[in-house]
């Protein structure tokens, strides 16, 4: 029995309406959080220290030239499988971000200029990359599979109608989170890289999704219609992406003010198209 189904037998037995179930569950995920290892846990890949590339690749750089930052790298074959999320059953993700400069990059970029996903296939022949970084730096993360909920699920304050409107039908919202805390409790452990899920709110920016809406609105209605009309196409485009799109990493950088965020639509995930990620540096503060 997957986890959706489990959420759904739990929640029917408790005698909630099946409409709700349904609903709720269309809008619950499950992602992969990565930590650092404790002992006997299995080790799935490692944050910062030096990647390990195909024999003969350079450094993944920025497109002006720089060589980029790398964050982490995840043994797919090893991670935990999530409900929801087509990360690759074998192979390598390699996640590289020069977050100083990525902070001010436009979002609507067609390849991100100063982030990069690195995808090594199985059985592909590697080595220890010759570029910035210490070996010695590297701290393995083993992985676990968390439940997480939009975070405007109970809220009563929106600034999106469309939220707002699917709120209003969750009728047992708050009852349905329990039950989806009960079924899975949060780990006592901090979680370095994320894979999948939502975006985490950070600082008091707009999120990316916000972003990445507002930048498609005004290159679609750059002709001037009323503000009213690109408001409420607004709320329903930010609604789509919400669903379309995923959080293929989310990681704290190695400063205390910049948070890393790679989007990528379910459509390339599946596909294994990396290189179409978009990439969303956020200020802490």
């Amino acid at each position: 029995m997957d986890r959706y189904e489990q959420f759904r037998r739990a929640a029917t037995d408790r005698g909630f309406p099946d409409d709700e179930i349904v609903q709720f569950a269309d809008q619950l995920r499950f992602a992969v959080w990565a930590g650092i290892t404790r002992e006997g846990e299995q080790v799935m890949g490692q944050f910062g220290g030096v990647p390990r590339l195909p024999v003969g690749a350079e450094w993944p750089s920025s497109t002006n030239g720089s060589p980029l930052p790398f964050v982490a790298s995840v043994d797919c074959a090893a991670l935990p499988r999530a409900e929801g999320l087509a990360l690759p059953e074998g192979g390598t993700l390699l996640f590289f971000l020069d977050h100083e400069d990525d902070l001010f990059a436009p979002p609507t970029a067609d390849e991100p200029e100063f982030a990069r996903v690195l995808f090594v296939p199985a059985g592909t022949e590697t080595a220890p990359a010759s570029g910035p970084g210490e070996p010695g730096d590297a701290r393995p993360l083993s992985a676990s599979v968390e439940a997480v909920l939009p975070r405007w699920i109970g809220e009563d304050d929106f600034d999106n109608a469309v939220l707002e409107e699917l709120n209003d039908e969750l009728k047992h919202a708050e009852e349905l989170s329990e039950l989806v805390d009960e079924l899975w409790p949060e780990q006592d452990r901090g979680a370095w890289l994320r894979l999948g899920g939502y975006c985490s709110r950070i600082g008091g920016q707009d999120t990316p999704f916000t972003q990445l809406t507002m930048a498609g609105v005004r290159s679609r209605h750059e002709s001037g219609p009323p503000d009213a009309e690109r408001f409420g196409s607004s709320d329903v485009e930010e609604y789509r992406l919400t669903r379309e799109w995923v959080p293929l990493a989310q990681f704290y950088t190695e400063s205390d003010y910049h948070y890393g965020c790679f989007l990528i639509s379910t459509d390339d995930l599946t596909a294994q198209r990396f290189e179409r990620m978009r990439s969303f540096t956020m200020f802490s503060e």
